[in-house]
């Protein structure tokens, strides 16, 4: 922001340099201000893993087979969205027997 020289009002940032609004005076800018903006690197969605990453062995029905036991693996996801903040978990089922695949959200 810049005031004029000659009437002392305030000046306008023009393609030639800045341009006092009441009088017409113009002073021309050869200094080109570099501004460097940082961007926050965010990701719409987190993923969070487990320590070991290994799907469990635990006792539940398979939805094809029958079988009794399945592998279970957790995963936590957040992410924003419209600006309100979201958090689920996915359990995903893997039969032992058929290696059939299914999730429960």
């Amino acid at each position: 922001m810049r005031f004029c020289e000659r009437c002392q009002s305030y000046m306008r940032e023009t393609r030639d340099g800045f341009t006092c609004s009441r009088c017409g005076y113009v002073i021309q800018t050869a200094i080109v201000e570099i501004r460097n903006i940082e961007h926050q690197k965010t990701s719409p969605i987190d993923v969070i893993e487990g320590s070991d990453g290994e799907p469990t062995k635990i006792s539940v029905a398979c939805p094809k087979c029958g079988n009794l036991e399945a592998f279970r693996s957790i995963s936590f996801s957040s992410g924003e969205h419209a600006g309100v903040r979201q958090e689920r978990s996915i359990e995903r089922f893997r039969c032992a027997k058929c290696a059939y695949s299914w999730t429960v959200s």
